[in-house]
């Protein structure tokens, strides 16, 4: 289990000790971005039964992991955030799942918010899908549309993509995939990932038998031009990336497209940093397009992704034209759903 930690001392004070009473068995290991806090030095008095790697720089999400899990042998590795709080019981579940099925690449657990504990939280919620223009949602989660957990998502099925926030990950996977792309930093490199892995033939799976609380919004700010400018940016990337031949440049257009009637809403309501965010985002992909045709040529395209996980309309225009804001509205058949 791998935590990766950028001067966030008060999330370890409050959760790595829980995280270490209900992981028996299972190394914990905490992955420093060179925080400036006094995160290393609590680790090593508190908790010196902690491996710690210590980066020279702040790597982001990305490169930070992908450099620590060099350096960890595992049959799994877990990546949690440290703002996370852990169950009873919350690793066996899984464990237990992705050991009765090698093609199970990856998996995440039901992610629950920290400070409304009967909802579901963003990040994840109960397990991601996507729309065919590349826009991520969850069941229990669409768009700043969050469900309250009844139970309904009790069951174990597979997803398009597991939230970076706990991903439970077959190591050997992970590298036949080449890790997380340091090129996105941080935000969506989970669904980049898990889209490649598909692409290998592997499946994503959601496991609702085991349970976390998340309190999230750590990395950045909810309203941050850079979060903005990472989203827009990381969005148009995921698509070129994964999508294969046939339709890529008509769906690129179209998210294109999209992407300029959301910066001139930016614009229009104010927010003008995150309006030219989107612009800067479009920029830099085509200033680095030699890079990003390099990594395209690199994704396999030799297993097609089963239809049921990625939605077929707009997600945009059924959110906010339907007004279809729960995932039941969206009447996606579940006919891939494992028994509770």
């Amino acid at each position: 289990m791998v935590i990766l930690n950028w001067n966030g001392q008060k999330f370890l004070q409050q959760f790595l000790p829980v995280v270490i009473a209900h992981s028996p068995g299972c190394q914990v290991v905490v992955a420093d971005n060179a925080s400036s806090d006094n995160s290393i030095l609590f680790l090593q008095k508190e908790f010196p039964e902690v491996r710690l790697i210590l980066n020279s720089e702040n790597l982001g999400f990305c490169e930070g992991y992908n450099r620590a899990m060099r350096q960890v042998k595992a049959q799994y590795y877990v990546l949690l955030n440290s703002d996370v709080e852990v169950t009873p019981n919350w690793l066996q579940p899984i464990i237990t799942l992705m050991d009765a099925d090698t093609n199970i690449a990856a998996c995440q657990p039901k992610i629950k918010s920290y400070a409304k504990r009967q909802y579901f939280e963003y990040a994840g919620a109960a397990g991601g899908l996507i729309d065919y223009l590349g826009y991520p949602f969850c069941r229990g989660r669409i768009f700043e549309s969050i469900e309250e957990d009844h139970g309904q998502y009790n069951d174990t099925r597979p997803i398009f993509w597991a939230t970076g926030a706990c991903l439970f990950i077959r190591a050997e996977a992970y590298w036949q995939a080449q890790g997380l792309e340091p090129a996105f930093f941080a935000h969506m490199e989970e669904i980049d990932l898990c889209w490649r892995l598909q692409l290998m033939g592997y499946k994503i799976m959601y496991c609702g038998h085991s349970e976390i609380f998340h309190v999230g919004g750590g990395t950045l700010p909810k309203n941050s031009p850079r979060k903005t400018y990472l989203n827009f940016r990381n969005g148009l990337a995921l698509l070129y990336k994964n999508i294969g031949p046939d339709n890529l440049y008509k769906i690129l257009l179209t998210r294109i497209v999209l992407d300029w009637v959301a910066a001139i809403k930016f614009f229009l309501t104010g927010y003008r940093q995150d309006a030219a965010a989107v612009f800067r985002a479009h920029w830099h992909l085509w200033q680095n397009r030699k890079y990003w045709q390099k990594r395209r040529a690199q994704t396999s395209h030799e297993h097609k992704i089963c239809p049921e996980l990625i939605y077929p309309r707009s997600l945009v225009g059924e959110y906010f034209i339907n007004n279809r804001r729960v995932y039941p509205q969206l009447n996606i058949p579940n006919r891939a759903a494992l028994p509770a």
